[in-house]
């Protein structure tokens, strides 16, 4: 989302202010940020957990905002008021926290790919490092307090640690490259300073019209949520069946139009959700997405089927065995293809603008001397922590799998990732968006031409990241005058608080169901593809797999999606459509329209109705806001359910 001009009649906040070049750094880290953590960890952490696993959302947004507000409001009756600095550590710390993506997310999807029927034949090649064997009984009783969990727990805690220090060391260096060397403007970078800072000035005791867009979209998330997902987790508790108005996480329609669209999936998604999303996300890309999808799914599928390509599917087949079959036939070849010329796209935008940019300002190629007070540190620090982390990426690696080439891992850790994290930087930089800034199935693609056999390497802590994101925090601590240690700090308490409410609620979570079961609609549906896609993978290094590479991945599909990518960036330039066209539309060429046609009303509906109603800019100002009250709304409800839940689960096994 572009940042939106001011309007002229705009109140205070909707202006994005950053705090005056002159103001001194400060630090943004205290008890209240400690506080904050602990009210996430209690509050909003269960309810995220359950909302992704019920419905596939994530309420980090509302998490935000929830945090902020509340804390704004405590310091108003305190008369203390909150400083840009607080806001803006409160917000990434709310960020964090509220992500159900824990190590212990990673343990339940693994005890159920373990279990699954798609990993029979190959368990006995997943090492006791990654999840206890299928016949353990830490499995059997849901629980982690087994001694079977003693490796991948002390695994987790040493990938935690080396992956503390990579993150923050290579940020902060291609933050000082895209910063300090190259001034890069970092468009989006204002939205959240100035967020922060304008929401920091409400503490003074002014209602800002945030509050009022905020408030309709969190009685709007409450209203739909209690249809969505309270009255099913309510009536599950209470009855032996539940009562579901609404299907989660989308009608599927297949089956009712395989005569007609033959290998067609067919849907319609059902979380409100997707059409807010689509208030928010550049127009361009959302057309792109919804254009993609209809064209691959609509156009192609029928075609490829009478062609005898698509000759996995059957009549009968609902979204997900159609989905998986497809791409089994040819839609995972076809998007290698496609997606490796995104990845050129991005390297190749990227050198033009680096060239560009040189040119129109004459860098010097020196870092200039940095703010006094913000913080920084020698260059030789970062880059020794960098160093010795990745080093110890890759003698883990090597420990747990000896008989996989090193050098592959040290070259991931030691090329791809500072080469990729600068690239991440720089588009985020130049564009406020990380699209094509990375390569497709290069990290399969060297497993599988290593000659390694086996199945550990895919669970492997391969060290190929792309921190270019991390610039972007550093270039906000900037804009609101934060000291760079702030952030150190903030990292720590978030590393220890997400462990510990994680393995508590995960834990609670686990037992009060089986994870997939029907109790968790959305990864019911949706975790048997992933798990079938990633044993795909998993099975081409195995011993006696060698027609993986023959019958799925093939050649002359890839060259087809290549050339058709090619085909299409050619046309997009021709044409002189916006680029984010050409990203959305790849990226949702074959992808389920069940999401994107939400997304796409949504998309519609924001610019051709309310954007008229209420000006482009106020518009631009109120969807962010309306989005994170939505999610706030539905996370109350969501957090409420899963309460009664618990305590249901605990009184069930009482003894009278």
């Amino acid at each position: 989302m572009s940042v939106p001009e001011k309007p002229a009649s705009a109140t205070t906040d909707a202006d994005y202010r950053i705090v005056p070049e002159d103001t001194p750094y400060r630090d943004g880290f205290n008890m209240r940020t400690v506080w904050a953590a602990l009210f996430i960890g209690f509050v909003m952490t269960p309810g995220a957990i359950y909302l992704d696993l019920v419905t596939g959302q994530n309420i980090a947004g509302a998490g935000q905002w929830v945090t902020i507000i509340m804390f704004i409001e405590i310091s108003k009756r305190l008369f203390i008021r909150l400083s840009p600095q607080e806001t803006i550590i409160l917000y990434w710390l709310a960020g964090g926290l509220t992500t159900a993506g824990s190590a212990f997310q990673t343990f339940i999807w693994n005890q159920y790919l373990i279990q699954s029927p798609y990993t029979d034949g190959i368990t006995q090649y997943i090492p006791d490092w990654v999840v206890p064997g299928r016949d353990s009984e830490a499995l059997a009783q849901r629980t982690f307090f087994h001694a079977d969990w003693t490796k991948p727990v002390l695994l987790m805690a040493a990938t935690t640690a080396l992956g503390f220090f990579n993150s923050l060391s290579m940020g902060y260096l291609v933050f000082r490259v895209t910063n300090d060397i190259e001034r890069l403007p970092f468009p989006l970078a204002p939205v959240q300073a100035g967020g922060a800072t304008a929401l920091a000035e409400s503490s003074s005791g002014v209602e800002t019209w945030r509050w009022r867009v905020f408030s309709i979209g969190s009685v709007i998330g409450m209203a739909w949520g209690l249809v969505y997902a309270g009255v099913p987790t309510l009536t599950g508790i209470l009855f032996v069946n539940k009562i579901e108005f609404i299907p989660i996480p989308f009608a599927d329609f297949t089956t009712q139009f395989q005569s007609l669209l033959p290998a067609t999936p067919i849907g319609l998604g059902t979380d409100l959700g997707a059409v807010l999303t689509g208030f928010v996300l550049p127009f361009w890309v959302v057309i792109g997405l919804f254009t993609g999808s209809i064209l691959g799914s609509i156009g192609l599928n029928p075609l490829l089927y009478h062609l005898g390509i698509l000759k996995s599917w059957a009549p009968g087949m609902t979204t997900i065995p159609t989905t998986f079959n497809n791409s089994v036939d040819f839609g995972l070849s076809f998007g290698i293809g496609t997606a490796l010329v995104i990845g050129l796209v991005g390297a190749i935008t990227s050198v033009v603008a680096l060239v560009r940019n040189q040119r129109a300002h004459g860098t010097t190629g020196t870092i200039a001397p940095p703010d006094p007070g913000r913080g920084d540190v020698r260059l030789a620090i970062p880059i020794a922590a960098w160093a010795i982390s990745t080093v110890g990426y890759v003698l883990l690696v090597h420990r747990l799998i000896p008989d996989f080439p090193w050098w592959i891992v040290a070259g991931f850790g030691f090329l791809w990732t500072p080469f990729f994290s600068y690239i991440g930087a720089r588009m985020i930089g130049l564009t406020g968006s990380p699209f094509g800034a990375s390569f497709p199935y290069v990290r399969e693609g060297s497993f599988y031409l290593s000659g390694y056999k086996g199945a550990a390497i895919w669970f492997a802590p391969v060290p190929m990241f792309d921190h270019g994101g991390s610039a972007a925090t550093f270039k906000q601590l900037e804009l609101t005058r934060t000291k760079f240690t702030s952030l150190v700090k903030l990292s720590v308490l978030g590393t220890v608080v997400t462990f510990v409410f994680g393995f508590i609620f995960w834990s609670l979570v686990w037992k009060l169901a089986p994870i997939p079961s029907s109790a968790y609609p959305y990864i019911e549906k949706i975790w048997p593809l992933n798990a079938m896609n990633q044993t795909l993978w998993v099975r081409s290094t195995l011993p006696g797999q060698t027609l993986f590479l023959e019958e799925i991945v093939r050649w002359e599909y890839i060259a087809t999606g290549f050339g058709f990518g090619w085909l299409a960036y050619g046309a997009v330039v021709l044409l002189k459509i916006p680029s984010l066209f050409f990203y959305g539309f790849i990226g949702g060429f074959g992808g389920l329209i069940h999401y994107t046609l939400p997304s796409f009303t949504g998309a519609m509906l924001g610019r051709y109705y309310f954007r008229k109603r209420f000006g482009e800019a106020k518009w631009s100002a109120y969807t962010p806001v309306l989005l994170a009250g939505y999610g706030c709304g539905v996370g109350l409800v969501g957090m409420t359910a899963v309460a009664f839940a618990l305590v249901a689960k605990a009184t069930e096994q009482i003894v009278f």
